[in-house]
């Protein structure tokens, strides 16, 4: 079987500029499948597979949120915690203009617009993450610490 070639990204372009260690993991994408497919595609435990979420703020300000596979974002408490009235999911075509990546394909790393990164605090207690590389079907396998080096993002505790 030919070995699958790595999609070349926005984000994979930054990675290999940063020179940070990645593991490309190309996995059969299914629409709405979400991290239980890719976790169950990749044979990885979902709880690392970690979903990067475009959300806004009460004045339409996008944000990004990391988030465990396998958990939900309280929006409540992450408006309580960075200091907005509240926090909604972004819609995907909102989503899109605001990260360059199509639902489902969003990654954290070269987004098209700059915005703060809020990180579920567990998140740097793993050994090793898969978070999407820019494509639907296309995780790449990094370290927290990297993750954390790269996106310099707030720690928050809102896993429901």
């Amino acid at each position: 079987m030919a070995k699958d070639k790595t999609p070349v990204t926005p984000a994979v372009r930054f990675l290999r500029q940063e020179s940070i260690d990645f593991t490309p993991r190309l996995y059969a994408y299914e629409e709405k499948g979400g991290t239980e497919v890719s976790a169950r595609e990749l044979g990885v435990d979902e709880h690392a597979v970690i979903k990067t979420l475009i959300m806004e703020d009460d004045r339409k300000n996008p944000l990004i949120v990391l988030m465990h596979g396998d958990r939900q974002v309280s929006t409540k408490e992450l408006a309580r915690q960075i200091g907005a009235r509240s926090i909604t999911a972004c819609t995907p075509e909102a989503a899109h203009r605001h990260s360059g990546y199509l639902v489902g394909g969003t990654s954290p790393f070269a987004t098209r617009k700059a915005m703060p990164v809020y990180m579920e605090k567990t998140i740097s207690a793993l050994e090793r993450i898969y978070i999407n590389g820019g494509k639907r079907g296309f995780l790449v396998e990094i370290a927290p610490a990297d993750l954390e080096c790269l996106l310099r993002p707030t720690t928050v505790s809102v896993a429901v």
